[in-house]
């Protein structure tokens, strides 16, 4: 397993225990470099969206538990926030909890025509997203696009 990996899973081993207390969701952690310096990002959520307050206890208690444990051998900057309302989906546990939902596609390549597509979530794995969307006559169908064809798949936001 790769050092970014091994640091993903193991915050996230840590942050178990302190997300069900609080009765709050983990959407993800990713461990990046931007420039010379580290940051482990931590996103929660929970019904009816995440305070700041809530952060500021979450990073308190998961840095408390990174400093005993000590497995991260470069200095970073631990970010924990809320995944915001135009989310990105990555993992497929992000895809999972939002079947249902509606998203904004943006592909490489033109797909009919088009880099970006909005339609509803039906269902996605490793290898493909499946997605509802409304053809010109307003008929619904559902279509099946490579994810290696993807570069982002976000959570629509409409206001």
């Amino acid at each position: 397993m790769a050092k970014k990996e091994e640091i993903e899973s193991g915050t996230e081993a840590l942050l178990e225990p302190i997300l069900d207390e609080f009765g709050f969701e983990l959407w993800d952690v990713d461990y990046v470099r931007e420039g010379k310096e580290y940051y482990l990002r931590v996103y929660i959520d929970k019904e009816g969206g995440i305070t700041i307050d809530d952060c500021v206890e979450v990073s308190r208690r998961l840095s408390d538990e990174l400093d005993a444990k000590d497995f991260i051998e470069d200095a970073y900057t631990l970010e924990v926030s809320s995944p915001g309302l135009g989310r990105r989906l990555v993992k497929e546990r992000e895809f999972a909890r939002s079947v249902g939902r509606d998203i904004d596609i943006k592909f490489y390549k033109p797909v009919d025509g088009s880099k970006e597509l909005t339609g509803k979530l039906a269902e996605a794995d490793a290898k493909s997203v499946t997605v509802e969307i409304q053809d010109s006559s307003g008929e619904s169908l559902m279509r099946t696009f490579d994810r290696k064809d993807i570069a982002s798949v976000k959570l629509s936001v409409d206001f």
